[in-house]
C-alpha cells in the first residue's frame, strides 16, 4: 500500500506537470482519486482564505450586438486547492472541471504560474 501512496497519476492534460510535493488528499487529481474532465480555465487568484480552496477570477470579452463592440467582463469562481500545490493571491492558475466537491466547488487547480514581484506590490 505504501508503493501506491507515492505514485503520481497522469491526468491527461497536455502541458501540465505533476507537482514535486506529495499529498494525501483524496480530492487531488495527481495523488488522489479525483478524475478531471470538461473545461480547462485560466484565471488570477483573488483569495486563498478558505481551507483547501481558492477564489479565482476570469476576464473575458462580451459582444454588444447593438453597438458592434466588446465590453470587458469578469467572473469569480471557486476551485479546490490540493495541499501539494502552492498558490498565492495574484498568481495565475490553470483550473480544470471535475465532479462537484461541494455546493459551489466543481473544479480543481492543476498548475500555478507565480506572479511577478512588481505585480504583487501594487
Amino acid at each position: 500500500m505504501a508503493a501506491t501512496k507515492n505514485k503520481v497519476r497522469n491526468i491527461g492534460i497536455p502541458n501540465v506537470e505533476p507537482p514535486e510535493k506529495i499529498c494525501d488528499d483524496r480530492n487531488c487529481p495527481f495523488h488522489g482519486n479525483l478524475s478531471v474532465r470538461g473545461r480547462v480555465m485560466e484565471g488570477t487568484v483573488t483569495s486563498t482564505r478558505m481551507h483547501k480552496a481558492i477564489v479565482f477570477q476570469t476576464d473575458y470579452l462580451s459582444l454588444i450586438k447593438k453597438y458592434a463592440r466588446y465590453e470587458r467582463r469578469r467572473s469569480k469562481k471557486l476551485a479546490h486547492l490540493p495541499p501539494c500545490i502552492e498558490a498565492n493571491v495574484g498568481d495565475t492558475v490553470k483550473v480544470v472541471e471535475c465532479r462537484p466537491l461541494s455546493k459551489n466547488i466543481a473544479s480543481v487547480v492543476v498548475a500555478v504560474t507565480p506572479a511577478e514581484e512588481g505585480a504583487k506590490e501594487e
